[in-house]
């Protein structure tokens, strides 16, 4: 019994990080959101319908987030190039 509590939560973890083997930073991202704010509004709420408005806060809060990251590599790559071009 209590090795079936360990080896579900393990097997479900491994799972879940093999299948973003194949994701961009941005689904990655948004998943990701998606996923932290469906676990946090289901724990405090314990309603499933709060649980996917939390996903879906989560999810345009790592959409947003990825938009940011972007932005600031941008910056950090036209700087770089500004600095050899001088």
């Amino acid at each position: 019994m209590n090795r079936k509590l360990i080896v579900c939560p393990v097997i479900a973890g491994m799972l879940t990080l093999a299948g973003c083997a194949g994701m961009s930073d941005t689904e990655r991202r948004v998943t990701t959101g998606a996923g932290v704010g469906a676990a946090a509004a289901g724990a405090i709420s314990g309603e499933w319908g709060w649980a996917a408005a939390g996903a879906a806060a989560g999810a345009v809060g790592g959409f947003l987030y990825d938009k940011h990251k972007k932005n600031e590599d941008d910056a950090y790559d036209k700087g770089v190039q500004d600095g050899r071009n001088k």
